[in-house]
Formats: C-alpha cells, sequence, structure tokens
C-alpha cells in the first residue's frame, strides 16, 4: 500500500467513525422524540383544547408516538448531501432531530431539499458539491444497523462513477415482504413519485421498472407533503389480491406511515359474501362497459309518469296539483340526472313547493312546520312512491338477471345472464363475484360514495370497465396513480390500450409515462421475456435491464419433479428466497415431491414463513418477486387460459437474479428457441 493509498484509508476510517457518532446521536434523538410523544399523550396536552378539537389532537398524538414507537432499527439515514454554499443534510426515512425547534438531524427524504439527492448529477450539480451513500450491514429487529461504508460522489468536480453501494442495494437478495427504495429511487422514478396531487398518472411500467415501489413511494410523498388534504379526503392503496398485498404491507410503515388503508377492489364493493360463480360468458357480460347503461336503464325504468292530480288536505281546504305541473317536476328531475334518491327526495320537495306557493298566495307566508306537515302528507308520499320508488341496488338486480330484455345485449348475453332459478326474493338471492360490481353501480346510482383524496391502483390493466367505474366513483374529487403494463394483463377484459382504461377511470387527461429501464430483473431474463411482447397483441415499449450479471437455464427434462427438486437444491446453495412456479395441477405435484425430498415450502401468501421456498400457481405469481424462479412446463402455462401466454410473459419476470426454466414438452413456439 502506498503512502498515498494510507491516507485515504485512515480519512476513510475517520469518517466512518464520524458517521457512526452521528448515527449514535440520531438513534438518542429519535429515542427522545418516542419518549416525548408518549409523554405528551400521557399528560395530556391537548387538556387546554375542548370538543372536537381536543379529540382530533388527542388521536394525532397518539398516531405520533405510536409511527415512533413501531420504527424498525434500520438505518435512520442512507445518504448525505454537502452544498457548495456550505450547507449539509443527512437525508434519512424519516425526520429527526434532537427537539421541535432545533435544526434537523435527519432530513426526511420527502422534504423538498433532498430532492438533489436524487436528482443531481456529474452534468447538473444543482448546487450539490458532493453526495454521499452510506453501506449497512444486513439489521434484524433488535439488531440496530451497522454502518459499514461509505461513497462520495464529487458531482460538483465533474466525477461521475456507478455507485457500488447503490448496485448492492438493488440487487440485495429477497427475502419476506417487499422492501422500500428510497436509497435508491432513480431520477425518473423521483419525477413520479414528486408529480402533484391535483394531477392524476399512469404508469406503463415494463417488469423490474419498480413501478409498485413508485406507486407506494408517491403515496408516502403525497401524505406528507398534502396532509390536510389528503387526511380530509383519505388515502386508498388498491391492489389485485390479498397475497399482493401482504407483500406490500410493510413498506409505507417503513417510510413513517401507518394505518393506509390497502384493499382490493373486491373487498371495497363486497356488499354480501359471493355464494355464486358465474360462467366465463356470465362474467365476461357483466364486467363489459355497456351493462352502466344496462343497469341505469333499469333502475330509471321504475320512474313513472304520473297518474293524475294531487289532492292534499288542510284541514277544511284541500290543495291540488294538476297533472300538468307533476309531470313537468318529474320530467325536470330527471333531465338533471341526480343520483336516484336524491331525485326522489327532489320530486317531493317540489310538489311540497307547489302546495306552498299556493298557500302563501292565498294567506301570505307559511311556516317550517306547515311545510314538514306537507311534505309528510298521505298523498305527497303516495305521488313519490308512484313515480319514484324506493328501492334497492338488490332489487333492481335480481329483476335483470330474472328477465334481462335490455336491447343493447344479445340474445346469446341475455341468455348468459339470466337466472335458471330465480329466487323467491331479492333478499335471498345468491350473489356472484361479477354481480357485486354490478350492485355497486347500482348503489352509485342510487347515491354517491364517500371518495379519496387519493388512490393508487396497482395492476391496473387487469380491471374490467366496470371494476373501473367502480374505482372512479370513488375518486370523483381525488386524484389516481394508476400503475400497470398492458403485456401483464391476464383477466379476460384486460385493457389493450391505456386511453381507454383511463377513460373508463374518469381520469381521461392522465398524462401516461412509459418505464423501460429495469435495475432488478437481469437483462438474460428481459431479452427471453421480451420475445413474447409481439405475440401479446399490445403497443407498449420492450423493457430493458441495466443488470448485465444474473442467469438464465432452459434445459429440457425427463422427470420434471426430480429435475426441480434439483433445480431448487442448487438455488438453496445462493442467498435469498426461490419461487417455484407452474400451472395450478402442476404446483399440488411439486409441492409433494418437495416435501418428499424434505424441502420445506411454504404457500405464496404466508410471508411469515420461515422456509425459503415457495411454490405457487401461475395465476398469483403476479406483482411478486423471487431471487431465483424455476419455472416448471411453459407450455402448460401458456396453454392453460386464453391469456396464457401474457401469464408466462408474467412468470418468467419474476426472477430477480437468477431463471430456471425446464420442461418436458415443447415449448411455446413464440420463445423463437425450436
Amino acid at each position: 500500500m502506498t503512502a498515498l493509498d494510507d491516507d485515504l484509508s485512515q480519512d476513510l476510517n475517520q469518517d466512518l467513525n464520524e458517521e457512526r457518532t452521528y448515527h449514535e446521536d440520531c438513534r438518542a434523538a429519535l429515542t427522545g422524540m418516542v419518549d416525548a410523544a408518549a409523554t405528551r399523550v400521557v399528560t395530556g396536552e391537548n387538556a387546554f383544547a375542548s370538543g372536537a378539537d381536543a379529540e382530533v389532537l388527542g388521536y394525532q398524538l397518539r398516531s405520533w408516538a405510536k409511527e415512533l414507537a413501531e420504527e424498525p432499527d434500520s438505518p435512520l439515514f442512507f445518504g448525505r448531501l454537502d452544498h457548495q454554499d456550505g450547507q449539509s443534510y443527512h437525508i434519512g426515512r424519516r425526520r429527526i432531530t434532537e427537539h421541535l425547534s432545533a435544526p434537523p438531524l435527519v432530513v426526511d427524504w420527502r422534504a423538498p431539499v433532498s430532492r438533489t439527492f436524487y436528482q443531481a448529477s456529474a452534468r447538473d450539480p444543482q448546487g450539490v458539491a458532493v453526495r454521499r451513500r452510506f453501506g449497512w450491514a444486513p439489521f434484524s429487529k433488535g439488531d440496530p444497523a451497522d454502518l459499514t461504508s461509505l461513497e462520495d460522489e464529487r458531482l460538483a468536480a465533474g466525477e461521475s462513477a456507478t455507485s457500488a453501494i447503490l448496485a448492492g442495494e438493488i440487487e440485495r437478495p429477497r427475502v419476506g415482504p417487499m422492501r422500500d427504495i428510497a436509497a435508491t429511487i432513480q431520477p425518473e422514478q423521483d419525477d413520479l413519485v414528486r408529480s402533484e396531487l391535483a394531477g392524476s398518472v399512469c404508469v406503463q411500467g415494463a417488469p423490474g421498472t419498480g413501478k409498485t415501489a413508485v406507486g407506494l413511494h408517491r403515496a408516502a410523498y403525497l401524505l406528507y407533503t398534502y396532509p390536510q388534504r389528503i387526511q380530509r379526503g383519505g388515502l386508498l392503496i388498491l391492489g389485485p389480491n390479498r397475497t399482493f398485498l401482504s407483500y406490500i404491507a410493510e413498506v409505507l410503515p417503513s417510510l413513517g406511515e401507518i394505518g393506509i388503508r390497502q384493499s382490493t377492489v373486491d373487498d371495497e364493493i363486497a356488499r354480501h359474501e359471493v355464494r355464486a360463480r358465474d360462467s366465463d360468458a356470465a362474467a365476461a357480460v357483466k364486467h363489459d362497459a355497456r351493462m352502466a347503461a344496462v343497469l341505469h336503464r333499469a333502475l330509471y325504468a321504475r320512474v313513472a309518469r304520473p297518474a293524475g292530480p294531487v289532492a292534499v288536505p288542510d284541514g277544511s281546504y284541500r290543495w291540488r296539483i294538476p297533472l300538468d305541473e307533476l309531470e313537468r317536476i318529474v320530467a325536470e328531475v330527471r333531465a338533471e340526472a341526480p343520483p336516484y334518491a336524491v331525485g326522489r327526495e327532489r320530486v317531493r320537495t317540489r310538489a311540497v313547493r307547489a302546495i306552498q306557493l299556493q298557500a302563501e298566495r292565498r294567506a301570505g307566508p307559511v311556516s317550517n312546520t306547515w311545510v314538514q306537515k306537507v311534505g309528510r302528507a298521505r298523498a305527497v308520499s303516495a305521488f313519490v312512491d308512484a313515480v319514484w320508488p324506493r328501492t334497492q341496488p338488490e332489487e333492481v338486480l335480481a329483476a335483470l338477471l330474472t328477465d334481462p330484455a335490455d336491447p343493447q345485449l344479445a340474445p346469446q348475453e341475455r341468455d348468459a345472464i339470466r337466472w335458471t332459478k330465480p329466487p323467491r326474493s331479492y333478499r335471498s338471492a345468491k350473489w356472484t363475484a361479477a354481480d357485486l360490481v354490478l350492485l355497486d353501480e347500482l348503489a352509485g346510482l342510487i347515491e354517491r360514495p364517500e371518495g379519496y383524496g387519493h388512490i393508487v391502483v396497482d395492476e391496473a390493466q387487469d380491471l374490467s370497465p366496470m371494476q373501473c367505474r367502480a374505482i372512479a366513483r370513488r375518486a370523483g374529487f381525488g386524484s389516481l396513480t394508476v400503475l400497470g403494463d398492458l403485456a401483464q394483463g391476464t383477466t379476460p377484459w384486460a385493457a389493450r390500450s391505456w386511453p381507454e382504461q383511463l377513460a373508463h377511470l374518469g381520469k381521461e387527461q392522465a398524462v401516461v409515462v412509459p418505464l423501460t429501464t429495469g435495475f432488478r430483473v437481469p437483462a438474460a431474463i428481459v431479452r427471453l421475456a421480451n420475445r413474447l411482447v409481439p405475440a401479446l397483441g399490445v403497443d407498449v415499449p420492450l423493457g430493458r435491464s441495466l443488470r448485465g450479471n444474473g442467469e438464465l437455464t432452459i434445459r429440457e427434462v425427463d422427470d420434471l419433479a426430480a429435475a426441480t427438486i434439483d433445480a431448487v437444491r442448487a438455488a438453496l446453495a445462493h442467498e435469498g428466497s426461490v419461487g417455484v412456479i407452474a400451472d395450478e395441477p402442476e404446483t399440488h405435484r411439486l409441492r409433494t415431491a418437495l416435501a418428499a425430498a424434505g424441502i420445506v415450502t411454504a404457500a405464496a401468501d404466508d410471508l411469515a414463513a420461515e422456509a425459503r421456498v415457495t411454490v405457487l400457481p401461475a395465476t398469483v405469481a403476479k406483482g411478486l418477486e423471487y431471487d431465483h424462479v424455476v419455472v416448471a412446463e411453459p407450455a402448460a402455462i401458456a396453454a392453460a387460459e386464453a391469456r396464457g401466454l401474457h401469464r408466462l410473459y408474467v412468470v418468467l419476470t419474476r426472477a430477480v437474479s437468477r431463471l430456471d426454466v425446464l420442461h418436458t414438452r415443447p415449448l411455446p413456439p413464440e420463445f423463437g428457441l425450436e
């Protein structure tokens, strides 16, 4: 080692020791923040507030104390910015300070001053002299993080080099739930994360580009930047299934955001338990966009023309509303197109107003008590019930499915959704999953649901038009972050274009931003998956990967189970998780074979399991990632359903380090390998 190398090593060790000491100070300050928050709750700092204000303040203090107490033993900062003006900031997942009025020891990654950590470059330093990244040893709860390395990028001096710490963090083996990417956000991802709340955005993300992470970090950013507006309207995360939600569940808490609702469309519209199943043909009709108009006609077919004038007794006098005026009232309300329940009350109010005007012309102003009495009069209620009857979504849908006579549906479509044995009453009906989507549409026509300030919708390409409308109703006054990949659409009604899907979501003006550069899936795997894209029937830019490492093996075998056992054993020699993916029938056989070979496996939704090997059907692989993936019999996956090639495309891109493709049957010709 030269004298210069020795000096550099000493400087590095000195910097590391100083940063370790600083981290200890930050840990102590965080402990103080936890204690202070708990004290404020116990001592009742809100004692001088009153009523609702005291309740709200108390809730906020309890929530803050809970959030701080649940902070993991993870590193408290991952970067530092030294600006050319002498200012220096450590960047972490949340703000840390010794007391409220003191400058922060750590700046939240979402703060405006932190943006240059992600955006500055040697070409455009943006006032940054040095960007420092920190490397940390693996840690676990109860075992605090240990700082092991650091790197400095001297941007003001024009230095530009690939960060080994950044690459190591991106490629770190994945075991358990999804992690946050606050330390590794790339400039194009940061632009999306920090988009304005008022605007909706759609991310067309190729596999491995981090679109899900972008959506979750955008949610955290909006909660930080617009706290009052988001708290007033609420924020909702929608995923494709509960397995996926389990996988992403720890991302927002790791960023300091606890208690955010994470759900599926099915859970949001679950008025009833699903107790029946549709045929494929029936489900396709019920999810079709035309059903919105069919349901609207079915509901408003209940509105009738008045049969005659209305006479309301008032002591010895009778007030009369002539037929033509009643017809005008009903027609005007229909033309205004309010929600059905609102329309019913408008008809009542205007009928009462017509009588009130007569009374005031005859005897002067009347009291509110008199107006309320007229509104409850039997003749008025009978008129309202006759022309605008009270109804329930279930009642309307049951009548439609008993006799689906709408002319917009073809005869075979009517036959597909018609009940073969109608229930005696809508109250005893057994509803299918698609029926719940229709019931939600009707419920929205009758009375608008409460909405959210912002909704993040993941795997949005798989939503049907009717499911999109359910989301749109909940975002009428809010905005959306729409995440997906048209090439990964696997449902029968999956979208083929984003403009059409965004129109169903009620956000036609949303900008569509492509993410094509992947950081986790190796280039060889991306190139294999890209061979399928021309056969998928969608117009999307091909993905590319910056990862030149990674392994891809394609093998024809005689015994699929035995080959899978060998591949899994070889994978277990490496760090990280292992996913074995096949079509549904094959997964049962492979799970049994692996168990007989002494290999412990877990189900896809059991993220708490200690087993490193997960066996899962291709139908639930979407959105999940494994370090090593074994794909068993790709031809069976491709042939299992109408969109089997799309499903295979998804399966191939679940691997973030190594991929084994095992087959006894010929590979799908779209691979172009045989």
